[in-house]
C-alpha cells in the first residue's frame, strides 16, 4: 500500500503543469509525506483551478484505510459514492515510496516518472465539521491495480492521471461514472522507474532532500 510519497517540484513547475490560477504562499517542497499530514491538492473552485491544503486521510473514518480508496469500486461504495460524484481533486506528486521485501529484509524504493517531472494522482476530498464547529478538510488517493513495475512491491498503485484528463476529473459537478472509470487505470510502466533510497524514510519526521537521493543497494537494505 502506498502510505508515503514526495513532492519535490518547485511551485512554478506545479503551477504550470496543473494550470493553477491561484497559488498559496505557504507551499514548500516535501520529501517524505505520510498520512495525517497536510498536503497540497488541486481543486476546481469558482471557475478556476486552485492549489490548497488538505489533510491526507478522509474523515469521518469510514473505512479501515481512509488514506487510499479503491478507485474501481469507490463509485459503488456507499461511503465514497457521493464524494466520487462531486468532490474530486488531483494530488500533486513527484515520487511514491514502496518497500521491497526479501526474507527479513526490506528495501525502500522511490517510484518516479522517467522524466523525473511532477505528476497528478486522482483523489477525493471532503470537508467535515466536528461537534465543536471546527472544520477539517481531508483527502484520499484513489488506487488501481499495479503496473508491471510496481507489482513487485504491491498489487495496487495510485491512479496517475494524464494531463489532458485533469479538466474532466476536477469539474465539481456530477459526471457519469461511465466517463470517469476509464481514467482510473494503471499508468504505463515503461514511463516509470524505481530506485533505492535511504531507510531513514521510515522515520516520518525525516523530511529533507536526502530522502529522495538514490542510495547504494547494500546500504538501503534494512532488517525487519
Amino acid at each position: 500500500m502506498c502510505r508515503q510519497y514526495s513532492l519535490s517540484a518547485d511551485l512554478q513547475e506545479i503551477q504550470t503543469y496543473f494550470g493553477i490560477d491561484h497559488v498559496p504562499s505557504m507551499y514548500k517542497a516535501r520529501y517524505n509525506i505520510s498520512p495525517r499530514q497536510h498536503v497540497p491538492v488541486v481543486l476546481h473552485a469558482n471557475g478556476r483551478r486552485i492549489l490548497d491544503e488538505y489533510r491526507w486521510g478522509l474523515v469521518p473514518f469510514w473505512a479501515k484505510d481512509a488514506v487510499n480508496a479503491d478507485g474501481m469500486s469507490a463509485h459503488l461504495n456507499p461511503a465514497y459514492r457521493k464524494i466520487f460524484r462531486r468532490q474530486r481533486c488531483v494530488i500533486p506528486c513527484s515520487g511514491l515510496y514502496y518497500w521491497q521485501s526479501e526474507g527479513k529484509k526490506k528495501l525502500p524504493m522511490r517510484v518516479v516518472l522517467r522524466s523525473r517531472k511532477v505528476f497528478g494522482v486522482a483523489g477525493l476530498y471532503d470537508i467535515w465539521t466536528d461537534p465543536r464547529g471546527n472544520e477539517l478538510r481531508t483527502c484520499t488517493f484513489l488506487m488501481t491495480e499495479s503496473n508491471r513495475l510496481i507489482t513487485s512491491f504491491h498489487n495496487q498503485m495510485p491512479v496517475i492521471l494524464n494531463q489532458d484528463s485533469f479538466e474532466d476529473w476536477l469539474l465539481n459537478k456530477e459526471i457519469g461514472t461511465d466517463e470517469l472509470i476509464p481514467l482510473l487505470k494503471p499508468y504505463e510502466a515503461s514511463q516509470m522507474e524505481a530506485y533505492p533510497v535511504t531507510p531513514l524514510i521510515s522515520n516520518l519526521q525525516m523530511d529533507h532532500s536526502g530522502c529522495i537521493e538514490e542510495m547504494n543497494v547494500k546500504l538501503a537494505w534494512i532488517k525487519e
